[in-house]
């Protein structure tokens, strides 16, 4: 197996980049072909006397910078690091890649390159995060700001694969983020949504609020990529605040630093729990490939966990399986007409629409006694 790591991508790239790759080949004795300016890649290379580990260097003259626009970039770009990768799996020439560097360009060049799964329209980010129970999948985290029923139903189905695969989970729960728990909230599309996951053969729980997503009521949460990508900056904004809080609070007066001597196992494991590096990068669900997603500030123990992730997705076979079960559940994502009146009556009844519709039929008929107005309950 080998794995491509876009050795330019990211905001400390080539140190950290081949710093995590020099980790990986060490302690997963993974292959790895990094891809970038080949002569500073060679020189982090002979800085940490890695160059008998397997590791390779394929040269990319360009890069992809983060304040670029992504569809501009690749296209004036051809030979940027982040697309070079991408084409060695392309070309089977790797298996997996991953890159810390510009995420739209990465997205984009992996749509195009190695194009979405039969049956995906669209591929999905999916990011973990520290749940009281462990931890929990939420995705798309940023890849599609407005999603149909369909899409959010096939997030559902990734992200339980992503789940039972590589996390070894038999039936891992899904549930879809919304405003309440009740089946009737929330907006048309997820209404939809709801009613195709609960007709597939997924473990699907229902809504899950946003206040009990850190309970780990749930596995999986699906959600749109603009709403998963506001909560996930709002969860990486409050750790850091908190962070902060904890630790002016716990050393404004001898007594309190003598007391965060004795808390400090604790909160070395509340550290561990919510560092991000600890789960390397994000993967993209549902391409012709694997793609793992790092973060822009990713340090090496980061990029050393997206590679074995990467690893992990390959060995599970997570491409090939997400395609067995969007083709296991393709009658539920029947388009027409006819499919869209049945999953509107359905919603329709789910919510007791029906006493209100009896309402509208009687207040037709040919009595000239005047109707008193409907009142709204309060």
């Amino acid at each position: 197996m080998k794995i491509a790591v876009d050795g330019m991508g990211g905001d400390y790239a080539p140190q950290a980049i081949v710093e995590g790759a020099v980790l990986a080949a060490q302690e997963y004795n993974t292959d790895i072909i990094l891809v970038g300016d080949e002569a500073r890649l060679a020189r982090e290379l002979d800085r940490l006397q890695a160059r008998h580990l397997p590791i390779s260097i394929c040269h990319a003259s360009e890069v992809v910078h983060m304040e670029e626009a992504p569809g501009m970039a690749l296209r004036k770009k051809r030979f940027s690091s982040i697309r070079v990768a991408i084409e060695l799996v392309h070309r089977e020439e790797a298996q997996a890649v991953v890159s810390a560097g510009n995420t739209g360009a990465a997205l984009a060049a992996t749509t195009m390159i190695l194009k979405p799964l039969n049956g995906i329209d669209r591929p999905a980010i999916a990011t973990l995060l520290p749940t009281q129970k462990g931890f929990a999948i939420l995705l798309d985290v940023g890849a599609n700001v407005d999603c149909k029923a369909t899409q959010l139903f096939q997030f559902g189905i990734m992200g339980h694969v992503f789940a039972k695969y590589v996390f070894g989970k038999p039936s891992p729960s899904v549930g879809l983020l919304a405003i309440g728990e009740e089946d009737t909230k929330g907006n048309d599309v997820t209404k939809e949504a709801f009613l195709m996951l609960k007709q597939s053969h997924l473990n699907f729980i229902g809504n899950v609020e946003g206040k009990h997503f850190f309970r780990g009521i749930a596995d999986v949460v699906v959600c749109d990529g603009f709403i998963g990508n506001v909560a996930l900056k709002m969860c990486e904004g409050l750790a850091e605040m908190y962070g902060q809080s904890l630790k002016a609070g716990l050393t404004n007066t001898l007594w309190r630093r003598l007391a965060a001597v004795l808390m400090r196992p604790a909160l070395n494991d509340i550290r561990k729990r919510v560092d991000a590096s600890e789960y390397g990068g994000a993967p993209l669900l549902g391409i012709n490939g694997t793609c793992i997603i790092g973060h822009g500030s990713s340090t090496p123990k980061a990029v050393k966990n997206a590679i074995h992730m990467a690893q992990r997705f390959v060995e599970e076979r997570v491409s090939q399986h997400i395609q067995e079960d969007i083709e296991r559940n393709g009658d539920i994502q029947e388009a027409g007409p006819t499919r869209r009146r049945k999953i509107w009556r359905q919603i329709r009844n789910h919510m007791s629409f029906r006493g209100e519709r009896a309402h509208e039929d009687d207040s037709t008929d040919n009595s000239t006694d005047p109707q008193p107005p409907r009142m709204p309950t309060l």
